[in-house]
């Protein structure tokens, strides 16, 4: 089968590649749809440590092809969206409906059992996230797949699988954003443009938009921002005050970029909320004044997918978006197959799409 492979820190190719079948608790998937997401660029830069040669793609739908020992909740035939973190169930954060936060595996490449699945000839592949479904087909944990209605076109629902539900659980569940309330995004890329739906469901009345790229700050109108700010001159922080009369209700980063995580604790009131989305490079950080983090009440807080509940979540969204509440449409701007992929992902970087879908 085909899968994107970074083979090493900045290199990436399609490669012809061996999938073993799925052992005792795992599933194989036929994809139908991977989002290319900015995580899979981090991999490809080493911003995210996962150790290549690693298939990339943790954004993903598809059609269950063949079930291994012992699973019992999905059947063939089912069509499902793959989630990144596969929860165990019985530690103390599934029990306390954290399961994002489960650490039964190591997201080291590895599968749950420490094992790969993925062949190039005989060297052994990593797969991100527990999936590597940038791919034609995956092998994947039955717990990291959450049937949905087979209605939902695969290019749709694939984005429930990163960056929709990281951006709009980012302002429902993480922030929860008030009716009524002011918010700020910095960065409009495809997690962002989630935020700024969440934040617009959640009944926000002010949304601002910040980025740099005039076509972002235009798509981030179409999704529900009632202001936009570019942000290239410096400025965002103080026109966010002018605006909201002393600062943003809620804030969001949705890039990575410890500058900008620092702006967005800027940007928010007293007592505001600042959410961080983004994951930068683990050698970055950014500094809150001593006396002011105290008597400002500001609170800082980080957002891991959405804070989602992958099998409660993932079904939800998609029935707002039947109900045309959320818009999934708008958000695939461009679609590739997957020999062009790295085209898919030089457009990634120039910031052409809100977010690009590799579809089989």
């Amino acid at each position: 089968m085909k899968a994107m492979v970074c083979t090493e820190t900045g290199k990436v190719s399609l490669e012809q590649v061996e999938l073993d079948p799925p052992r005792a608790g795992e599933i194989r998937v036929k994809l139908g749809a991977t989002g290319v997401c900015h995580s899979d660029l981090s991999v490809i830069n080493g911003v995210l440590p996962l150790p290549p040669p690693i298939v990339l793609g943790h954004e993903g739908a598809g059609v269950v092809e063949e079930l291994g020992d012992g699973v019992s909740s999905l059947s063939v035939g089912d069509h499902v969206v793959l989630s990144f973190v596969p929860a165990c169930g019985r530690c103390n954060d599934c029990r306390k409906l954290r399961p994002v936060y489960c650490t039964a595996g190591a997201p080291d490449g590895k599968m749950l059992d420490g094992t790969s699945r993925v062949h190039l000839g005989d060297r052994e592949l990593g797969v991100m996230q527990f999936l590597g479904c940038m791919a034609e087909y995956a092998v994947v944990p039955e717990t990291s797949a959450v049937k949905i209605d087979p209605s939902i076109p695969m290019d749709k629902a694939a984005l429930v699988g990163c960056g929709v539900m990281t951006g709009v659980g980012a302002a429902i569940n993480t922030a929860r954003v008030t009716p009524g309330s002011s918010c700020a995004v910095f960065g409009c890329g495809g997690v962002g443009l989630s935020v700024i739906q969440g934040c617009r469901l959640a009944g926000a009345d002010r949304i601002i938009a910040v980025d740099v790229l005039d076509n972002k700050l235009a798509m981030a109108r179409s999704f529900g921002a009632t202001d936009t700010i570019n942000g290239s001159d410096g400025l965002a922080v103080m026109k966010i005050i002018e605006l909201t009369g002393g600062g943003a209700d809620y804030a969001f980063e949705a890039v990575g970029v410890a500058a900008l995580m620092e702006q967005t604790y800027n940007s928010i009131r007293r007592g505001g909320t600042a959410t961080l989305v983004g994951a930068g490079p683990i050698t970055e950080s950014f500094s809150v004044n001593a006396l002011l983090g105290s008597l400002s009440g500001k609170k800082l807080q980080g957002s891991l997918y959405g804070d989602a509940n992958p099998h409660a979540d993932f079904p939800r969204l998609l029935d707002l978006y039947r109900h045309g509440k959320l818009d999934l449409d708008g958000m695939v701007t461009n679609t590739y197959s997957i020999d062009d992929a790295k085209q898919a992902f030089v457009d990634l970087e120039k910031g052409i799409n809100a977010r690009g879908v590799i579809v089989y």
